[in-house]
């Protein structure tokens, strides 16, 4: 199994200490927004997003600003996140008393499900005309009671909307119709929270004129992960199999982790055809069957060492199985209760296994907002739990030519979403122009890289990158970089060419494709800000990409004492690449007691060394191309006739123009020629000439081909 990611953290603690309400961290950042209309919760999971609702709810019904407070979450398990929870213990005024007849997400066994939804809603409509305060219910329940009773009925609520990445923009969400027409009336308050602001489908969650109503809350993966007590580290890696997974699960499950396995989606590449056949050879890998618990619903299962486990089925759809077995689950007290979990499409978003240590799924999968669901089943903090793990058990691409296309594809998305994690995993990065020379203190032993001590973030000077001026461009760095990088890593043009073009250039990704793709996100930022948000976005790409590619495989790392700055951050230039599945050469050993000094201290330190060993300008930034590494990394498991197919079907392919990159460029294409004299070259050594040249030659074919239609 091959790590792309390994995460190395300091398990500060922080982000499990209370205040004198008993808030975490990310429950104090919440509640500081606690008197706006429209709040946005963007934090990953086990940070504590539900009890930071009920602090606001509270509050607001307190303080007289609304009447009640009625939580929507995608599906029934999630609701027990809501359940009645003492809160006076901690410090803060009142609990959260939830009656049970108005959580509407407990299990009801009918085979009616029709009859009980209807029955859920006429719940509802009594809610909002009583004297409660407090409902819980599923999103399903929320779309059709918004459905059936006038929107007035919604006045002087707070609506909750957990897993908010649930609601997207497009007409036909009719989660997203909700809030829309919320905002539109004014009336209610509304609070969304989400760990996964994206969603695999790229359609955008909001518009932006509506997202500038809320109030943002945001809170990172690694202000998570960072101030654990016990979780250290975390991977992400991937697996190729050829045949039947089954045959080959047994390579990298280990009996030894507490595992959630799901299973491919029926459809995808690696189902084998019987869901429930795959189940029973999952069994057999773990060991030799014992027994079936009547009572808890688990299996018993002996390893070849005599160890026997727990193991929840999830996959099973028989209704009286399933509820035992998630009643178990709900139950969970200590570590020993279970040991893995089998699950198809459960077990996911809200589910809460904090002894889980290894996410090992099976297939692709295209939704970046289901990876990082998975992952977080994985980054729960516990006692005994120093390091967790996220496989991907992908079948091998058949080296045919009816496949290959989809091969492609497939292997495009692990490098983006692989790519993608990275930034979400890592912490904030803030790059500012470096002193002009004379104005730097050359014995000050920052080296250009220091950390805010109140927010965790790293701050790292670079030569001739330009001041960041715009408040617009500041608000998208502070609230919005991790949907922008996104967009960037998911682009198919990005995506395709970025990996394997061998005439794409680092600069071409840089200056051309990265603010095309920023532009089409961002469209209301003028040249300027493009260029500033520009810098920043690949900055923290790279920057933070060659850093990771130095500590592959974890703290600490051997730095040359006389480097090659391209060779040290990862980039590859103009030059011969190396061949896929080869990595890079590495020169010298370093410093044994200053790496280890490095491995101690923590990623501040690991910037620090890696920044100290050069001058660090914007054009050694633009020279670094991420994709390049990540499929190199990914690919070197395959074999050579598939990876050659693969590679003719990625090379050779021109990035495409299209009618509106071609209106948008043409106000810079006049500009430069009154610049110049001249129009810009598509054989310019300059990259964003160049770009702009072929977009100018495309435009003169245009013009041509509509003169010879006239004639």
């Amino acid at each position: 199994m091959t790590n792309v990611i390994h995460v190395q953290y300091e398990a500060t603690g922080e982000s499990q200490k209370f205040d004198n309400y008993g808030m975490r961290d990310m429950q104090q950042r919440a509640f500081a927004k606690r008197d706006d209309q429209y709040i946005l919760i963007k934090a990953p999971p086990a940070s504590g997003k539900s009890r930071a609702l009920m602090y606001l709810g509270l509050h607001k019904l307190m303080s007289k600003q609304l009447k009640k407070v009625l939580v929507a979450v995608p599906e029934k398990s999630i609701g027990n996140s809501f359940k009645k929870t003492d809160l006076t213990t901690g410090g803060f005024p009142v609990d959260w008393n939830l009656k049970p007849d108005l959580n509407l997400c407990t299990d009801e066994n009918t085979p009616d499900a029709g009859l009980v939804l209807k029955s859920k809603v006429q719940t509802v409509g009594r809610f909002l005309k009583s004297n409660e305060e407090l409902l819980v219910c599923t999103h399903a329940t929320l779309r059709s009671s918004f459905d059936q009773f006038p929107i007035e009925d919604f006045d002087d609520c707070l609506i909750a909307v957990d897993e908010f990445h649930h609601a997207a923009a497009a007409d036909e969400s009719k989660l997203g119709e909700v809030v829309r027409g919320l905002i539109a009336r004014g009336k209610a308050h509304i609070v969304a929270m989400t760990g996964s602001y994206f969603r695999g489908d790229a359609v955008l969650v909001m518009q932006p004129e509506d997202e500038a109503r809320f109030s943002s809350v945001t809170y990172t993966y690694y202000e998570q992960l960072n101030g654990y007590k016990h979780l250290k580290s975390l991977g992400i890696g991937y697996h190729f199999y050829s045949d039947k997974y089954t045959d080959s699960i047994g390579e990298v499950l280990d009996t030894t982790k507490k595992t959630i396995i799901h299973i491919p989606h029926v459809g995808s590449a690696a189902h084998t055809g019987d869901k429930y056949t795959e189940v029973l050879s999952i069994f057999s890998v773990i060991g030799e069957y014992q027994k079936h618990d009547s009572i808890t619903g688990l299996h018993h299962i002996k390893t070849a060492d005599g160890r026997i486990l727990k193991v929840a089925d999830l996959v099973e759809d028989t209704p009286e199985e399933r509820m035992k077995v998630q009643a178990t689950l709900r139950k969970l007290e200590n570590r020993d209760a279970v040991d893995i979990i089998i699950a198809l499409g459960m077990a996911k978003e809200g589910f809460d296994w904090p002894w889980c240590e290894h996410a090992l799924t099976v297939g692709y999968r295209s939704s970046l907002t289901e990876i990082i669901q998975i992952i977080g089943r994985a980054t729960r903090d516990a006692p005994n739990k120093v390091h967790a793990q996220f496989t991907n058990l992908i079948p091998e691409p058949e080296a045919t030519e009816g496949t290959v296309v989809e091969a492609v594809n497939d292997l495009l998305k692990a490098i983006s979403a692989s790519l993608l994690m990275q930034q979400v995993l890592a912490p904030k990065f803030k790059f500012i122009p470096k002193k002009p020379k004379g104005e730097d203190d050359e014995s000050d032993p920052s080296g250009g890289v220091t950390q805010n001590p109140d927010t965790g973030e790293i701050i790292i000077e670079v030569k001739n990158l330009p001041e960041v001026k715009s408040p617009k461009v500041q608000q998208l760095l502070d609230e919005k970089m991790t949907e922008i990088i996104q967009a960037i890593c998911t682009d198919p043009v990005v995506a395709l060419h970025a990996t394997a073009n061998p005439d794409l250039t680092p600069q071409t990704l840089n200056q051309v494709l990265v603010p095309k793709v920023i532009e089409e996100r961002c469209p209301d930022l003028d040249d300027e800000e493009l260029e500033e948000l520009r810098f920043q976005v690949v900055a923290r790409m790279n920057v933070l990409h060659a850093v990771q590619q130095q500590g592959q495989d974890g703290l600490p790392f051997n730095v040359p004492d006389d480097p090659d700055p391209v060779k040290l951050m990862g980039g590859s230039t103009a030059g011969p690449r190396h061949p896929p599945g080869t990595k890079g050469e590495t020169s010298g050993t370093g410093d044994p007691e200053k790496t280890s000094t490095a491995a101690e201290a923590g990623l501040l330190k690991l910037v620090k060394r890696f920044i100290n060993v050069r001058e660090l300008d914007i054009d050694l930034i633009d020279s670094i191309n991420p994709f390049q590494s990540a499929y190199e990394i990914i690919s070197k498991d395959l074999d050579t006739k598939t990876l050659a197919q693969i590679n003719t079907a990625l090379t050779g392919r021109t990035i495409p123009i299209t009618e509106d990159e071609a209106k948008k460029a043409w106000p810079r294409i006049v500009k430069f020629k009154e610049d110049n004299n001249r129009y810009p070259s598509a054989l310019a050594a300059n990259e964003v000439e160049k770009r702009l040249g072929e977009i100018f030659a495309w435009l003169m074919n245009k013009k041509k081909e509509a003169a010879k239609k006239q004639q």
